[in-house]
């Protein structure tokens, strides 16, 4: 099947599936095959990816898919000219190495996204701008017909983060979250032997983050020569540039507009977009969420808060456990031991849980080949990837409950299912924030 005949079937046939209802489902997630990256793909066979926003991590995942044969980068997106011309040179190196001639001039460099998403050649898209810039070319992409893998946290508001997942639904695209955890063995492990009861009925999990974020107060400073700043805030509300939001250099690994409310909800929604949801993939409650929040008593804490799950487990965003002890990532505590997780670190209490293997009626979760190829392996198979844009929603969201709680200081009751709180018509009004003109949330 040719290059052209791939993609223009495949997006001709998303743009006139609204009217056909979508008949042909996205399937519910399986084991992905791992691919050997190592054989040739030819051309004609090639996934083709776009990339918008080139920061620190988007410059990781360009590594990740231009290691992968059967992938094609043809073009990048970023307001910053500095890092959208080094994006572009990666990939042109990239590729030029491998060519006998040792030239490449095949990746094209966009300061508009809406540019690159307009190109037909292009099935699918990486997006890890800023939180505050997820929204908007996430469900542009799914109207156009491309696939997508965006970063975490998903969203910047509640609203936000159902909307994502509309999009994706009603387009039905391949949707993956970059909460990458979930393709990591001690993390599949850990709800795996939680879910098979290993500690017993499940009392509480502690999750240990951060806090939320706060309002941006920064100084003005001079414009950064090559950034499109008024682009940079977007959706955003207007204020003058400051080098902690982005940061002067290509290189620069420490933007902190994650601090900041307009544009990310702090360590609550950055490592929370984590932590909290191996959270959610150890109760079993990746389609649902708490139905209460409930702050610590002291407004200034920025630890201390609770989480309530209708089958009576409490979800506790705290520093120590019940026994005192620190709680090094996720804590799940049973009524017969507890197992502890974090990246690269698997333990528990009594220590013989995990060193019992799983048996033939335990539970076995979706296996990931690598976060990155499991996205790529189901747009190919057209099945959901282990972080479902569903699963990327649902998690972000315990996050935003968290916060709201927080910076309100309001107990919260929440109805997971229709994504809303109960009988609070002022918490309501916080499902979603103001969008700066032009750029408004896309309808569906």
């Amino acid at each position: 099947m040719s290059k052209h005949k791939r993609t223009i079937t495949r997006r001709h046939f998303m743009q006139g599936a609204a009217a056909t209802a979508l008949t042909l489902p996205i399937l519910p997630p399986t084991s992905a095959p791992a691919a050997d990256d190592k054989k040739t793909t030819p051309p004609s066979e090639r996934l083709t990816l776009g990339f918008i926003g080139v920061g620190t991590m988007n410059r990781f995942h360009l590594g990740h898919f231009l290691g992968m044969s059967d992938i094609q980068v043809l073009a990048v997106c970023d307001v910053d000219s500095n890092r959208r011309n080094n994006a572009k040179e990666i990939v042109e190196k990239r590729y030029a190495d491998k060519k006998k001639n040792g030239a490449y001039k095949g990746c094209a460099a966009y300061n508009d996204f809406r540019e690159l998403l307009a190109r037909k050649d292009i099935d699918a898209v990486v997006i890890a701008t800023p939180d505050h810039w997820h929204a908007i070319p996430a469900i542009e992409a799914c109207k156009a017909g491309l696939d997508v893998y965006c970063e975490k946290p998903l969203s910047l508001t509640i609203h936000e983060a159902k909307l994502m997942r509309d999009a994706a639904r009603k387009y039905a695209r391949v949707f993956q979250t970059g909460s990458q955890q979930r393709s990591d063995k001690e993390f599949r492990l850990a709800c795996e032997l939680v879910r098979s009861g290993r500690i017993g009925k499940l009392k509480a999990v502690y999750v240990n983050v951060g806090g939320p974020s706060r309002p941006c107060d920064l100084p003005a400073e001079p414009d950064e020569p090559g950034l499109d700043w008024d682009r940079w805030l977007g959706p955003a509300p207007k204020r003058p540039y400051n080098s902690v939001l982005s940061p002067r250099g290509v290189h620069n690994h420490f933007p902190n507009w994650r601090a900041y409310r307009e544009y990310s909800g702090g360590m609550m929604t950055d490592w929370g977009a984590h932590h909290f949801d191996i959270a959610q993939w150890g109760l079993g409650m990746d389609e649902s969420g708490p139905i209460e929040i409930i702050p610590p008593e002291d407004p200034k804490a920025e630890k201390g808060l609770r989480y309530v799950y209708a089958n009576g487990v409490v979800v506790f965003h705290a520093d120590k456990d019940d026994a005192g002890k620190n709680v090094k990532g996720i804590t799940f505590a049973g009524s017969d031991g507890k197992i502890f997780v974090d990246r690269g670190y698997l333990k528990s209490d009594p220590e013989d849980i995990i060193k019992q293997p799983l048996g033939v009626h335990d539970v076995r979760l979706y296996q990931s080949p690598g976060h990155q190829r499991d996205w790529i392996e189901c747009v190919r198979s057209r099945r959901r990837p282990i972080a479902d844009v569903e699963i990327g929603a649902r998690s972000v969201t315990v996050c935003h409950l968290g916060n709201l709680a927080y910076w309100n200081h309001r107990k919260l009751r929440w109805d997971p299912d229709h994504w809303q709180f109960i009988e609070d018509a002022e918490a309501n009004k916080w499902l979603d924030r103001e969008h700066r003109d032009p750029w408004k949330l896309p309808t569906i």
